[in-house]
């Protein structure tokens, strides 16, 4: 992805003033978008974590009902979003776009209550991983597959005698998902201005989680505590990341992003350890590691294509 027009015109307007050597500004600018991406990943993490912490109080989906629903309000303040003038495609759209939002974060709740952090985002990863691959259309790319194939295979180990089958089950489906919800993002990017497709689509993920948090955790999920609780994983699983992804990516080639997210299954992992206790063996950090490379190797071979 280019520079942003307001980026590539600041720097034209510094170079023709003599206000600094543009190469270095730039250099500068993606170094500070680098770290820009690695706090949405720590801050996606951590959430999740925190997330689980909170599963005795209201339960996975009561977790996936608060967080979609303060996150939705926020979006809604700060977008603003206009309603009208749009179709019924662009309203199908985003629609679609809400429905694979609450199911990939319903599922992947599910997933996180019954395995490791770890080891949930590393079989969740395949699917942007596949999707990757698939559309790539080259021969390294099966190199690639076959790599991650090999991580998920020392991950379960032993026909996944150390992971639950459900919970493995439902990191595989969010992954399914997460594939969906790239490309509906992108078609919502297209039809909606700015954030506004995402604040809509985060709205109607919100209505649809409402009644399963409900018939869940029932008055649950007016106590204040779990109320706050929720609140703060909305932010760092949610508002707070896709922020620093968007401030990132004005300076950021989209290639590049799409290597630094092959680090969220070693943050998931870290943050696993440090907040739930949740330690993996060596096996298991090979396997992350696995699956983190090939998902490297495949967003580079298809940005060099």
């Amino acid at each position: 992805m280019p520079p942003s027009p307001e980026v590539l015109s600041a720097e034209a307007q510094a170079a023709a003033h003599g206000l600094g050597d543009t190469g270095a500004a730039r250099a500068r600018g993606r170094l500070v978008s680098v770290g820009l991406v690695i706090g949405g990943i720590v801050s996606l993490q951590f959430g999740s974590s925190v997330a689980v912490l909170l599963f005795p109080r209201a339960g996975a989906l009561g977790v996936v009902t608060l967080r979609l629903v303060v996150a939705a309000l926020v979006l809604l303040v700060a977008c603003r979003p206009k309603v009208r003038g749009y179709g019924r495609a662009d309203w199908a759209t985003v629609v679609a776009f809400g429905v694979a939002l609450v199911g990939m974060n319903s599922l992947f709740y599910q997933a996180i209550d019954r395995i490791p952090l770890g080891a949930a985002v590393t079989l969740e990863f395949l699917g942007p991983l596949i999707l990757s691959v698939a559309t790539s259309r080259r021969l390294l790319s099966v190199l690639w597959a076959l790599l991650a194939l090999g991580g998920v295979v020392l991950l379960g180990r032993a026909g996944f005698d150390g992971l639950n089958l459900v919970g493995a089950g439902c990191a595989l489906a969010a992954g399914g998902l997460w594939a969906a919800y790239i490309l509906l993002s992108a078609r919502t990017g297209q039809r909606f201005p700015q954030a506004d497709g995402l604040a809509l689509a985060m709205t109607v993920a919100a209505v649809l989680s409402l009644p399963l948090g409900v018939l869940s955790a029932g008055t649950a999920l007016l106590n204040p505590v779990t109320v706050g609780l929720g609140a703060a994983v909305a932010l760092m699983s949610s508002v707070l990341p896709y922020t620093l992804e968007l401030l990132a990516l004005r300076k950021l080639p989209a290639s590049g992003f799409a290597v630094m997210m092959s680090l969220e299954p070693a943050a998931a992992a870290t943050a696993g350890f440090l907040v739930l206790g949740q330690a993996l063996g060596w096996v298991e950090l090979v396997a992350i590691g696995l699956v983190a490379v090939a998902s490297a190797g495949a967003v580079l071979s298809g940005s060099r294509r």
